[in-house]
This record gives structure tokens, sequence and C-alpha cells, in this order.
């Protein structure tokens, strides 16, 4: 399972700092569909990229993990829901619908352990 785990940071990790640095013009032009303005988007990818780079660094620090994930999570349900408001298709949900699986996943199994319970 904590193969799985260590994937699953790494997927997600990488793939917000890649989407909201090498693919910021598509970023910039969903915002404007959904109607949010340039301080919320750059509040957004600041903190998603912070997210991401603690989900990384969470390797070393494992307390970092399951914070972490959960606000990730929050953001992915934003963005599940700004999808849903201005009618997307399927496809469009399916990255940020993949990322909260993600999240929730990490979240779920990166708590506390308690071998003698």
């Amino acid at each position: 399972m904590e193969h799985f785990l260590f994937l699953a940071q790494m997927i997600l990790g990488l793939s917000v700092i890649y989407v909201w640095i090498f693919r910021y013009h598509n970023v910039v032009k969903e915002f404007k569909q959904f109607g949010l303005n340039d301080l919320t988007r750059n509040f957004v990818g600041a903190s998603k990229i912070a997210l991401a780079t603690l989900l990384i660094t969470a390797f070393w620090h494992p307390t970092l993990v399951q914070i972490s994930a959960i606000l990730m999570g929050m953001f992915m349900i934003a963005a599940q829901y700004f999808h849903f408001k201005i009618k997307n298709s399927l496809v469009k949900f399916i990255p940020s619908l993949v990322f909260l699986i993600l999240s929730v996943f990490i979240a779920l199994n990166s708590g506390p352990r308690c071998d003698g319970c």
C-alpha cells in the first residue's frame, strides 16, 4: 500500500505543478469561463502549487501528507462545482475528478497507523 500511496502523491503533486506552470494558458482560459477574477486565480494557483510541493516533500516529512491531500481535495471539489456550473462537457470534468480521487485516496491512507488496534 505504501508504494501506491507514494505513487499517488507523486502523480498528484507533479501533475498539479505541471498544469499550473506549463499549462497556465489553459488555466487562464478556464477561470475566465468560470467568471472568476485574476486575484482568485492567482490565490488558487499559489495554493495548489504550495500544496503540491508539500505532497512531494511529505516523503521526508510524513506529517504533511494528510492535511495537504485534504486541502487539495477541497480545491478539486470546487473545480468540479465550477465545471458543473458552466455545464462543461464530461471531458473537462475528468482531470479534476481524477485529482479528487487521488486526494481522497492519499488522505484516507496517510493517517496515523495503529498496529495493535
